[in-house]
């Protein structure tokens, strides 16, 4: 199933394209090669690969970290405080959600990077897609790279999200490994709508760089474009899923054959059966049908 999925995935319905994503994406003269997944070189960087009718940041980790160091620093040159860039990750769930949850959509269109968070995006690039991406952006994996790269240039982190007992944790876990990292401050994932003012008021107020929020999809995506101007001062903020489970040490990575082949996800629904094996099932399942479809949609069309 995973040579299935990884196959399919450049085939996603190009009818997720908004006229929004169209305008900040891409010109008309290239909407058909973006769709075939062709690498698109942008005026700025990064260049980008398309996949599913979306925009990949063609870069591998380091690259990614550097980006955003880059983008920090030019937002600490600002004469004024701008908003954050958005950096959301886009894997088999947010690809099926897109689908189904319009709001969903909108807020993945909404954001200013994109990067392939599952293996199977990678690998149906290098058999797809004429400018395939360097390899997996896995959010557990950059995290560190980006910790190295905040460490060496003195940018701050905020961790939100996970329960108090986790994100207590992990924060100190960061501290052990990243002691000359900046931590600007942390909270748990736990709090009313009501509450989110003060929570980026408090974010803002402490002189954060980046903020690493970990709420799960499509709650974190949606508190990012919610509160984007809340978080005007931020320099970057990373949606990371589960990431302070697995520098907690409560969750384990798979082992690395496993994520090499596309097949983490079978080793997290193993771990975590209840919580995650129907919503792989699901989500796996649908996006192959939607794929498949809109692959057989091009063949007639050709």
């Amino acid at each position: 199933m995973a040579t299935v999925i990884s196959q399919a995935n450049c085939y996603f319905s190009s009818q997720l394209l908004s006229l929004k994503v169209v305008q900040s994406f891409m010109t008309a003269n290239n909407l058909e090669s973006a769709l075939a997944c062709d690498g698109i070189s942008q005026s700025n960087p990064p260049e980008q690969t398309w996949i599913a009718g979306w925009p990949h940041v063609r870069l591998n980790r380091r690259g990614y970290a550097e980006l955003m160091a880059s983008d920090c620093n030019q937002a600490r040159r600002a004469t004024s405080p701008t908003l954050p860039k958005l950096g959301f990750s886009m894997n088999g769930q947010a690809l099926s959600l897109c689908e189904t949850d319009l709001d969903f959509r909108h807020a993945m269109q909404a954001a200013d990077y994109l990067q392939a968070d599952g293996q199977s995006l990678v690998l149906a690039s290098r058999f797809l897609c004429h400018n395939p991406l360097p390899e997996r952006i896995a959010s557990t994996d950059f995290f560190h790279d980006a910790a190295s790269i905040a460490q060496e240039q003195g940018l701050s982190f905020y961790f939100l999200g996970a329960t108090e007992d986790m994100n207590e944790k992990a924060v100190a876990e960061v501290q052990r490994c990243y002691p000359n990292l900046r931590i600007a401050g942390r909270r748990n994932g736990y709090f009313s709508s009501n509450q989110e003012a003060e929570i980026c008021a408090d974010i803002v107020a402490a002189g954060t760089d980046v903020l690493w929020i970990g709420l799960g999809k499509p709650k974190e995506q949606l508190f990012c474009i919610r509160n984007q101007e809340a978080l005007r001062g931020v320099c970057w903020v990373k949606t990371c899923g589960g990431l302070f489970d697995f520098l907690s040490g409560k969750n384990s990575r798979a082992p690395s054959w496993m994520q090499a082949t596309s097949l983490e996800w079978l080793y997290r629904s193993i771990l975590e059966p209840r919580r995650l094996l129907w919503r792989y099932v699901t989500t796996n399942t649908h996006v192959v049908l939607i794929l498949v479809r809109e692959k057989l949609r091009q063949l007639r069309n050709q």
